[in-house]
């Protein structure tokens, strides 16, 4: 074990309660499988890739424990690292909190992934994970906005939205994940900040609202969200690409 390793303990939770209904009806969407392989399988695999995390909870949903865990046992994952499951709760919040509540003492490091994000490349894993052991307490991967964006006032669906502004497009960038974070830093924004509705779905926007400096590093067009129906059909596109050509 190398001495970065030792002062730096990563792990990695993978909330994966949720139902995905933008997906359509049918198995929770981080059980959807993709080339044959559930989605939650590449997402486990993906964050086991990288050598720094030890580590892997996935967080499922609160009936679906035992389910996810034969599932996780019937698939190959990388012998060095460990793998959890816990049941989750109702919302995203909640759920990242029984992930965090699992790790152990020595943890001091921990990535959020989305379940969704399967084909995330393992250099930008280790590129997030980089940035969090040089100092800096949130850490995420994002890229610049292809398409200029406009504020408008919400109206009813399918009817005509006024808009009220246009961010500048420079300024913005579209987040993804894993999400970095020194995990006492983490632990503390989901102790202290309450998010009404479904819970908090950006993990690094807690921490901001803690006055602590998020900070972006460049992300990668493969940690794209499998959303939709399309989404699905360009993420098979990308795994039969790598599986031609990577050995993948």
């Amino acid at each position: 074990m190398s001495d970065e390793s030792r002062r730096h303990r990563t792990a990695a939770v993978i909330p994966a309660a949720g139902r995905g209904v933008r997906l359509g009806p049918g198995a929770p969407k981080a059980l959807r499988t993709l080339g044959g392989t559930p989605m939650l399988i590449h997402a486990v695999r993906a964050m086991a890739r990288s050598r720094a995390v030890s580590l892997v909870v996935v967080v499922a949903p609160p009936d679906g424990a035992v389910e996810v865990r034969r599932l996780l046992d019937e698939n190959t994952l990388p012998d060095r690292t460990e793998v959890l499951v816990v049941p989750g709760g109702e919302t995203r919040q909640e759920s990242v909190r029984a992930g965090l509540a699992a790790l152990p003492a020595d943890v001091t490091t921990v990535l959020i992934h989305d379940a969704a994000r399967p084909l995330v490349p393992v250099d930008t894993v280790d590129s997030v994970i980089e940035a969090v052991h040089d100092g800096s307490p949130a850490v995420v991967p994002a890229l610049p906005l292809a398409d200029t964006v406009k504020e408008v006032e919400p109206g009813k669906p399918g009817e005509p939205e006024p808009v009220v502004a246009t961010p500048e497009r420079a300024r913005l960038r579209a987040v993804q994940t894993p999400q970095g974070f020194d995990l006492p830093t983490l632990v503390r924004a989901h102790e202290t900040i309450a998010v009404d509705g479904d819970g908090a779905t950006d993990d690094a926007g807690m921490v901001e609202r803690l006055g602590i400096t998020v900070v972006v590093i460049p992300g990668h067009e493969e940690a794209f969200k499998v959303t939709r129906p399309l989404d699905l059909v360009l993420a098979e596109a990308v795994l039969a690409r790598r599986r031609a050509t990577d050995a993948y």
